[in-house]
């Protein structure tokens, strides 16, 4: 009798816990088999690739209810490779697992959230969330944004990469009537030399059918490339702008975006990417069209455009089968591929066919 009682006592000091915090294992694995080949330039590739509709992932994340309306929160999130089963940093294949997706700590409330750690640009939501493939696989709007090297030859180097570490962020509370808002300090923490400072701003409204949105970042000397024809210390500036409206039948969505590095030259890109999501049958078609138009003096023409249509065929609620092919067109001495090495005003074409299970 007496262990019984423990035993119950035990199990509802155990309830009365959970009722106050959870944490929760989720993940995604995703692989494709991908063809890409590249007109005037003797290559193409076919491989097993990682992410061609959602990125592979394992994380954790958790919820403390506080009392009073207070809540702590922590999330950890890592990018995995599926197909080697490596760890995968912002699309960089690596030797171990680390949680450079997302780690973050918060303390949320009435008030909103104050986060820190390291999570997405403020900005870049605007661009992931008005693309129909998302920012993934071979239709990513990845094309038109991060766009570093004057020549437009390549897709840059990580000037405006998607995630920033050492950042404090706080949130607008959910409950605007649709209005959402969130500002961001990037702290580069270097002692000596080019500090790596900046700060991005995003905010907009989403309500019924209708989402608008927007965004800057300015990120400060450190930030800029280390391609030596651009410098390593250059400041760097982003604006987009972005829109969807849901017709029931089909979604339109709208995306603008001007990246700009502060050099001796200044180096400029504007784009535009115009998308369509409509259920068909038991999934969803895709539809996307980008153009990139190289603003760098000297390097006008140096312009490309990307076609992408893709088709999710959903199996269950957290498995689906998916199809996306992409055409990127190149002028003058743009050389941007989808995969392997593009040849100078030549096109890029390829398809992906894949698996997407989450947990």
């Amino acid at each position: 009798m007496k262990k019984s009682l423990i035993a119950l006592a035990v199990l509802a000091a155990s309830g009365a816990a959970m009722a106050q915090s959870s944490v929760t294992v989720f993940g995604v694995v995703d692989e494709a088999v991908q063809h890409v080949s590249n007109s005037g330039a003797g290559n193409s590739v076919t491989r097993l690739v990682s992410g061609g509709l959602s990125t592979s992932r394992i994380g954790f994340r958790g919820v403390e209810d506080l009392g009073g309306g207070l809540k702590a929160g922590f999330w950890l999130e890592a990018g995995i490779a599926a197909d080697t089963g490596e760890g995968n940093v912002s699309g960089g294949a690596g030797s171990g697992l680390e949680f450079k997706r997302r780690a973050t700590v918060s303390l949320l409330g009435n008030f909103g959230e104050v986060r820190l750690g390291r999570d997405f640009l403020a900005s870049y939501n605007t661009l992931s969330s008005y693309d129909p493939f998302g920012d993934n696989g071979i239709g990513a709007i990845g094309f038109i944004y991060n766009r570093a090297n004057p020549t437009g030859s390549t897709s840059g180097n990580g000037t405006f990469e998607n995630r920033k570490g050492n950042t404090i962020a706080y949130f607008l509370p959910s409950n605007l009537g649709g209005f959402f808002g969130q500002a961001q300090i990037i702290m580069g923490e270097q002692t000596t030399g080019p500090k790596g400072n900046g700060f991005s701003i995003a905010g907009g409204y989403a309500n019924g059918p209708l989402s608008v949105s927007g965004g800057y970042t300015k990120l400060y000397e450190g930030h800029a490339p280390t391609n030596k024809t651009v410098g390593n210390t250059a400041d760097a500036d982003s604006y987009n702008i972005g829109a969807s409206y849901d017709f029931g039948v089909a979604k339109a969505m709208f995306v603008w975006n001007e990246e700009k590095l502060k050099v001796p030259t200044e180096v400029k890109f504007s784009s535009y990417l115009v998308g369509l999501t409509a259920p068909v049958g038991n999934g969803v078609a895709k539809i996307s069209y980008q153009d990139l138009d190289n603003k760098t003096s000297g390097f006008n023409g140096n312009d490309a455009s990307k076609f992408s249509v893709g088709y999710v065929y959903n199996l269950s609620k957290r498995t689906a089968l998916y199809g996306t092919v992409a055409h990127i067109s190149n002028d003058g001495g743009a050389a941007i591929s989808l995969a392997g090495t593009a040849a100078a005003g030549k096109n890029s074409t390829g398809y992906e066919f894949g698996l997407r299970h989450s947990f």
